[in-house]
């Protein structure tokens, strides 16, 4: 349904194990991912791919098994933003939005102890929404081939060095 400033969109549930210890936030799913109905589905996106490898899992698998690899890892998956509206996939086109229910989601995970949110956008939404939230939050280089100021390696090295005390 059409309406001004573009599409409206919905966020997909949670992805997560109770046990997660570390909550991976993006802003909204992309075109792609929403038309897949999964997180970062858009074959240029990094997030599998650095997954993958501080996983030890192939971004290969299907779906429903890297889901499975992170949960197995502690790691959690949602969005920051349940509704919004856009034209096309970029977070610079995000109006109106409005917030998941993540202080719901970090109750059902009480074990959860980072919050990263991958990229700028989902950092901004974070703090707008949920300034209250006391469990600590980095901003990370989005995985999104739109940030294109770092190399794949920057951003893999980037959530080595994040997700490196949850990851054995």
């Amino acid at each position: 349904m059409a309406e001004a400033g573009g599409m409206r969109l919905h966020s997909f549930p949670p992805a997560f194990a109770p046990d997660a210890r570390v909550l991976i936030l993006g802003s909204m799913p992309g075109a792609e991912s929403l038309r897949q109905e999964q997180y970062y589905a858009f074959r240029h996106n990094a997030f599998w791919r650095i997954m993958g490898e501080l996983c030890n899992f192939s971004p290969a698998l299907p779906y429903p098994e890297r889901l499975a690899a992170l949960h197995r890892s502690g790691i959690a998956l949602w969005d920051v933003l349940a509704h919004c509206e856009r034209s096309g996939s970029l977070d610079t086109a995000i109006a109106r939005p409005e917030p998941n229910d993540i202080p719901e989601l970090l109750q059902t995970c009480p074990r959860i102890e980072l919050i990263l949110c991958n990229g700028s956008a989902a950092g901004r939404f974070f703090r707008r929404f949920f300034p209250a939230v006391a469990i600590p939050m980095r901003v990370m280089p989005s995985t999104s081939p739109a940030a294109a100021q770092l190399h794949y390696e920057d951003k893999l090295a980037a959530y080595r060095e994040a997700l490196a005390p949850f990851l054995s």
